[in-house]
């Protein structure tokens, strides 16, 4: 997962919007959204070689999604695989008691910091999410507003994490209707940054370029999937994926929906 957008408490009819996309090798195999064999109540992707997942929901509402921090002279290559963390909140779900399920999750992230990778967790339910920074150990609480998330800490304004935020708050603020099919136009921004407003995050300039778009499609690596996660004031919880091939091309997209 590269990079997410949420609009919290931002309208009557929509409390809860994420707009996210994932960006991967387009070689690491992944099976498509559904309700997990060995979980039912979880609706997710799953990473097939590392049998996590990026971002998912349950029956009961809980919520996490994953962002990597991108810092390529701090990584572990014997790091535990970072996709654990969304399907460990998500299978250990109750209907009771999330606010101490939270404060218990936290802790074990805090505790558990330094056996992954440079992460953001956004994890919680649907009335209560945080993200969570294992570089800084630091947690940002997901109050009223719009919010972006991408590959540094939740308050890094690079410019596609700008974009986007700007985008979907102009959208969420001035929209009667909320269209899915306009969410999904956000993530596929495909422009790049100028040159005098890119991170240096050490991955060279050509790398930084091609990864400074909402939307990512390279040789090897890009936008695998956009989510769309809407909850109404019924409580009712829409999930759409759609799945792009190497080309960009848009592929498949699955729908899911059902009362919290």
């Amino acid at each position: 997962m590269c990079i997410l957008f949420i609009a919290n408490n931002m309208r009557d009819d929509y409390p809860l919007i994420i707009a996210a996309n994932r960006d991967e090798f387009y070689a690491r195999p992944t099976a498509p959204s559904s309700f997990w064999k060995s979980h039912p109540h979880l609706l997710a992707g799953q990473d097939l070689e590392a049998n996590g997942t990026w971002m998912g929901v349950t029956r009961n509402g809980y919520v996490a999604a994953l962002t990597n921090v991108r810092d390529p002279h701090n990584i572990n290559k014997n790091a535990v695989s970072r996709g654990e963390l969304v399907a460990n909140w998500l299978k250990h779900d109750s209907v009771e008691m999330k606010s101490v399920a939270q404060s218990q999750y936290l802790a074990t992230l805090e505790k558990t910091r330094h056996r992954y990778n440079g992460y953001n967790l956004l994890f919680g339910d649907i009335n209560s999410l945080k993200v969570y920074n294992n570089v800084n150990n630091s947690t940002h609480i997901i109050d009223t507003g719009v919010y972006g998330l991408s590959n540094a800490d939740i308050a890094t304004p690079w410019p596609k994490v700008t974009q986007g935020v700007t985008a979907l708050n102009n959208y969420v603020t001035k929209q009667n209707i909320i269209n899915d099919e306009d969410l999904f136009d956000i993530l596929r921004y495909d422009n790049k940054a100028d040159d005098a407003l890119l991170p240096d995050t050490g991955v060279g300039y050509e790398w930084e370029k091609a990864l400074s778009s909402i939307f990512i499609q390279s040789e090897k690596y890009g936008t695998r999937t956009s989510t769309l996660l809407l909850v109404d004031k019924n409580n009712t919880l829409t999930w759409k994926e759609r799945r792009f091939s190497d080309k960009g091309e848009a592929q498949e997209t699955r729908a899911f929906s059902f009362s919290i």
